[in-house]
């Protein structure tokens, strides 16, 4: 598929609900396992994402757009380990939704053109990349995190399902 801003915002639309959908109301035993050592658990996932509404997404495409240095700053990808650390999953939950329907009607109140999209910023590891590729990586982010979150769940039953674990992949990647 090739990039479509109105059905990337389909995506970016939906994370907030489906992510709520997923984890609401949900035991810390979900919300806080993961899959062993240096790895997150979902309650990190959500954290994650809300850092990210913050400092990334928006900041770089205003990079690309509006500035004449290009530079995107490094993006600090376990902030979300000091930043959440105090916070409930029902409190990140609504600041993601929040932070995220400002992101968007943000993003929609730019009416970008075409043209635009080929814009380039320059990222701190990747070099030049388009406006195109960084609204499409934020699509695909969302869509990460939120496979990334089932599996870290289903792997907290892992040992319960017997030979069941053949036939479920997610438990073996």
């Amino acid at each position: 598929m090739k990039f479509d801003l109105s059905k990337s915002l389909e995506i970016l639309s939906n994370t907030p609900s489906v992510l709520e959908s997923l984890l609401h109301g949900l035991s810390n035993e979900w919300l806080y396992s993961n899959e062993g050592p240096d790895t997150w658990s979902p309650f990190d996932i959500v954290g994650h994402l809300v850092h990210a509404e913050l400092t990334d997404w928006m900041e770089r495409m205003d990079i690309i757009l509006n500035k004449e240095d290009k530079h995107f700053k490094p993006f600090d990808r376990f902030a979300q380990f000091t930043e959440s650390k105090d916070k409930s999953i029902s409190e990140l939950l609504a600041e993601f939704r929040t932070l995220r329907e400002k992101n968007i009607k943000n993003l929609k109140d730019l009416n970008i053109t075409e043209e635009k999209f080929d814009e380039l910023g320059i990222h701190p590891v990747f070099g030049e990349v388009t406006l195109r590729e960084l609204l499409s990586t934020w699509v695909v982010h969302d869509l990460n995190h939120i496979a990334q979150i089932t599996r870290v769940m289903a792997k907290q039953y892992k040992d319960e399902t017997g030979p069941w674990v053949e036939f479920l992949p997610i438990l073996s990647k």
